[in-house]
């Protein structure tokens, strides 16, 4: 990812990184990992759980650096969550404009 994006395409561009990992599997990439691992989509749920679990904790002691960083691994796996479910960015735009 290029450090000079502007931080309102980051999360487009961290989304297409983890499309093209799904596709090519790079050797040596954490997110390829995740989609090959062997107890597959539940690898990542656990995941999911434990960075949820660790920002909730972040967020009760007050710790802003730690907060941001959890909530970044948080959010990083919950889109590879929905690349795992074929759910797209623009998906989950449109679930939420529609809810407001």
């Amino acid at each position: 990812m290029d450090s000079d994006t502007p931080p309102a395409e980051v999360l487009d561009e961290l989304f297409a990184t983890i499309e093209d990992r799904r596709e090519t599997l790079p050797e040596g990439s954490y997110t390829a990992s995740l989609f090959t691992h062997e107890k597959g989509k539940n690898a990542v749920l656990e995941k999911l759980g434990e960075e949820a679990t660790e920002t909730i904790l972040a967020a009760k002691d007050g710790d802003e650096d730690e907060l941001l960083a959890e909530s970044a691994d948080l959010v990083y796996h919950l889109l590879v969550l929905l690349a795992m479910g074929d759910v797209t960015l623009d998906d989950l735009r449109v679930e939420l404009r529609e809810r407001f």
